[in-house]
């Protein structure tokens, strides 16, 4: 599911690239084109209005006597309005007669044109070379009334009035509008043709990563034989050509790896097969030269007992190899029965007389189904590890959480060194590299893990605050599905 998620999440984030990009050229190329339309559009507008404002106000203005009436000045500013630029005109009288002549009283009316303009059109400017003209017409683009328009004025040169005219751009607005609605729509559908494009291109890209991830995971699953069909010579290809030979040679250094382990799980085996049938003879003999003892010699009496102590070592370190082999070859089963665990520890610790040196804290009638002499095995290495290691007094709590059994076995030693606690498990361990030999095999606490593995249980090691070690065992309180499982993978 996280490997899915991860494709989704890739795809998305293709997908979004391409639509960013995508929305980025097409806004941009849309506002380009909205701005390069608008200016056009307003500015042929503005220029055909002005013009023509200036031919008229120069025309109907220029038969006007010096001190026009108000009659007069109403006539020309109807004969200005009535041009085909349809625009309204307000005439003002020469400075002192006080009339306006506005073509649509009701709209255009003095107060409508911006203080900044008239300021501009009634100041006179200096004539020299550069300026020929003393006053110049000037022009505005304001809001009234919620609609744009156009305003432009100018002052007739030689005394007469003051010309104002104002131009709706109401249509070159809805225009306007209607220009930026197709540009959206343009836009949209760049942005859905985009994301189309984006799909195909992110399915184009990301289905031989998808294919490639699959052989991954199935290559980690341990299907070694998993190749991938290459075809091209792009940057995807090269890669699936380097995943066919990393996990062809991947294969051949398991099947080496696996080839020696299980030469060596051979050879262990063997061993251990060939050397009990001499180890039966020395243990017999062994046992016949431990009961005379007392009649041998006392300078003969300690390498005999020498002898018998380390046939025994020998004798369980051929026994716990042949135990490891068995999980390591992956034929270790269970056995189960119904056992009330704290008669099962009782009787470990009664079995090897350690009853003096253990504190148990169990109740009876605890009664789980696990395999008791694997059991067993577990709690010798755990209990004989405290007492050997840690000291006693080595205390044993038995308690069940959920369908759990939980086992701790404390000492009151030292502790286990924090460089020690990761490696305790690991088979034919030493804490000190300077004592190699030991009275132990460094397999019992590795056989003791196997043996909750089987179980589907675990075994922690740690040091308890108040000082000395602690191992916790953790078992099912019922390993029948175990055995049901391993039952129909045999099948």
């Amino acid at each position: 599911m996280k490997l899915s998620m991860r494709w989704i999440s890739l795809r998305l984030r293709l997908m979004l690239v391409f639509a960013l990009v995508a929305l980025a050229a097409a806004v941009s190329a849309s506002a380009i084109a909205y701005w390069l339309n608008r200016d056009a559009v307003l500015t042929r507008t503005q220029d055909a209005a002005l013009d023509d404002f200036r031919k008229s106000l120069q025309d109907n203005t220029g038969s006007l006597p010096l001190n026009p009436t108000c009659q007069e000045l109403q006539a020309a500013a109807d004969r200005m309005a009535a041009t085909s630029q349809k625009y309204e005109v307000l005439l003002m009288g020469t400075s002192g007669s006080g009339c306006a002549a506005p073509s649509d009283r009701d709209l255009f009316t003095l107060r409508v044109v911006p203080a900044s303009l008239r300021a501009a059109v009634e100041r006179e400017r200096r004539i020299d070379d550069s300026n020929r003209y003393a006053y110049h017409l000037y022009w505005q683009r304001i809001t009234f009334g919620g609609k744009p328009y156009l305003v432009g004025g100018a002052k007739v040169i030689g005394g007469g009035p003051t010309g104002y005219l104002l131009k709706s751009l109401e249509n070159e607005r809805a225009d306007l509008n209607s220009l930026a609605w197709s540009l959206g729509i343009a836009t949209g559908l760049a942005l859905i043709g985009s994301a189309l494009l984006a799909q195909a291109a992110a399915s184009t890209v990301l289905r031989p990563v998808q294919r490639l991830g699959d052989a991954a995971r199935r290559l980690g699953e341990g299907k070694l034989d998993t190749r991938l069909q290459v075809s091209g010579t792009d940057e995807l290809a090269d890669l699936s050509r380097t995943f066919n030979r990393t996990a062809e040679s991947l294969e051949k250094r398991v099947e080496e790896l696996s080839a020696r382990e299980a030469s060596s799980r051979r050879f262990v085996a063997d061993m251990s097969h060939e050397l009990r049938t001499p180890l039966t003879a020395i243990t017999a003999v062994t046992e016949v030269l431990e009961d005379e003892a007392d009649n041998l010699d006392p300078m003969i009496a300690p390498a005999v007992q020498l002898v018998v102590s380390e046939t025994r070592r020998l004798n369980d370190l051929v026994e716990n190899l042949m135990e490891v082999t068995r999980f390591d070859a992956g034929t270790a089963r269970l056995v189960l029965d119904d056992v009330d665990v704290a008669d099962q520890v009782t009787a470990c610790i009664d079995a090897r007389a350690w009853l003096d040196a253990v504190e148990l804290d169990a109740e009876r009638g605890n009664v789980v189904r696990l395999d008791p002499r694997r059991l067993d095995v577990i709690l010798a290495n755990l209990v004989g590890n405290a007492l050997k290691h840690g000291g006693s007094p080595v205390r044993v709590s038995v308690r069940t959480v959920d369908d759990s059994l939980r086992i701790d076995v404390r000492d009151h030693g030292p502790g286990i060194p924090e460089d020690v606690l990761p490696h305790v498990f690991d088979r034919f361990y030493k804490a000190s590299a300077s004592r190699p030999r030991s009275e132990g095999s460094g397999l019992g606490l590795s056989i003791a893990l196997e043996n909750a593995h089987i179980h589907g249980g675990e075994i922690t090691a740690a040091n308890s605050p108040e000082g000395g070690a602690v191992f916790t065992l953790t078992l099912p309180r019922d390993a029948s599905r175990l055995t049901d499982e391993a039952e129909e993978g045999g099948k």
